[in-house]
């Protein structure tokens, strides 16, 4: 068992993520093992005051996140918050959304190296908290993914931001699948920055914890980097997007999730039954239409904006998506107005996976052809009674340096 630095224990206020100086090194935990360290609004907020504290004490030179228990980081947000609020009272969903972006826009702007350990299932709202760090570290283990067009979204939390500048269309096909990937193809696609096999994780934590000045830190994560192929045995699917990086191109650089669907269609006709095509194209059928039609709009439009404004596209969206299940409840069924319930997919995906997990989303509309422009476009708008998200410097150059 290795030897400590001296650990004092800070108060974030929570239960729920616990905080540390151990030595030049401030220590974040995710303490929800049980859920996956999934996100609610006293994690969150928790987190944050977790950073503040960190920002304001001169001993400290680096800050560190991990989550508890063997299974993850953190598996996303608590969407069973979500799926309440479409049901009873919207405004705890966007007090949620407004403090974990402005949590997320933080570590973005974080002014000293910020070092998630992306263990395990990094999804979701566990991507927003990790890919805006300064030193994004998987491991053999690494499941990172944002799956939200699996439960009738599409990616928020900035994710689409890192995406567009994802190589060539790998953003796209990562944004209308959904899939998880593993160490390789995190690195390769831009959300992370080096691969430390975990047995080397303790010794790392432990050189962190002796840095003298921030500016050891890319040093210390360097001399605990690896290649993944000499350190790592994952499964066959591990560095997939790279040798399928072609084909991705060819495929999800169209301009429409129509045209992607039927391009990836015929392509899957040709492939092994076991191939990147057939996962690829088995997820898309799975998804909600809504969700990639919305997810692609929002990275072609990421590709312009910086990643504060990203932040607040996101909230419209998540917004509207919430909201538009109470204001169209009362819209009679059938016909035009019966189909544009804009938000309906978010509930009926969450209910389907989370809720009854019966694994059958009735998505509404059902098909591509059925969602029209100006149902995706009404997610973009501001949203009803909610003023645009406020960040700090909202409106100065992007702080993350990942442009």
């Amino acid at each position: 068992m290795r030897e400590r630095a001296h650990v004092s224990c800070v108060d974030t206020g929570s239960e729920l993520v616990l905080a540390e100086r151990a030595g030049a090194l401030g220590v974040i935990t995710l303490n929800r093992p049980a859920a996956v360290n999934a996100l609610n609004l006293e994690m969150v907020e928790a987190m944050h005051r977790a950073l503040d504290a960190f920002a304001a004490d001169d001993a400290v030179h680096a800050v560190l996140l991990r989550g508890a228990g063997e299974r993850g980081l953190c598996a996303g947000g608590d969407v069973r918050v979500i799926y309440q609020a479409t049901l009873g009272d919207p405004a705890v969903a966007m007090d949620f959304f407004a403090a974990e972006y402005r949590l997320d826009y933080a570590i973005s702007c974080y002014q000293k190296p910020f070092i998630p350990l992306m263990d395990g299932l990094v999804l979701g709202g566990g991507v927003g908290i990790s890919v805006p760090g300064s030193h994004r570290i998987v491991n053999e283990s690494s499941r990172v993914g944002m799956p939200e067009a699996g439960i009738g979204f599409s990616p928020d939390v900035g994710a689409s931001y890192f995406l567009a500048r994802s190589p060539g269309a790998v953003g796209c096909f990562l944004s209308l699948t959904g899939l998880h990937i593993g160490a390789a193809d995190a690195l390769y696609s831009g959300l992370a920055d080096a691969f430390v096999p975990s047995a080397s994780w303790d010794a790392l934590i432990a050189q962190l914890e002796r840095v003298s000045s921030a500016c050891e830190v890319d040093d210390v994560v360097a001399g605990f980097a690896a290649p993944v192929a000499d350190a790592n045995e994952e499964g066959p699917d591990a560095g997939r997007l790279e040798l399928a990086r072609g084909w991705i191109d060819e495929v999800f650089s169209r301009d429409s999730v129509e045209e992607i669907f039927a391009a990836l269609q015929e392509r899957a006709e040709s492939a092994g039954t076991d191939s990147l095509e057939q996962e690829a194209l088995a997820a898309m059928r799975r998804n909600s239409p809504t969700g990639m039609k919305t997810a692609l709009e929002a990275l072609k439009r990421a590709r312009n904006l910086s990643l504060a404004e990203t932040y607040k596209q996101d909230y419209r969206l998540c917004g509207n998506a919430v909201l538009g299940n109470r204001a169209t409840q009362s819209e009679p069924r059938g016909g035009a107005s019966g189909v544009q319930r804009a938000g309906h997919d978010m509930r009926e995906g969450i209910r389907a996976q989370i809720i009854d997990k019966d694994r059958n989303p009735q998505w509404n509309p059902a098909t591509l052809e059925d969602v029209d422009a100006d149902l995706v476009s009404s997610f973009f708008a501001e949203v009803p009674g909610y003023p645009d998200l406020a960040l700090p410097d909202a409106d100065s150059p992007d702080k993350s340096g990942r442009a």
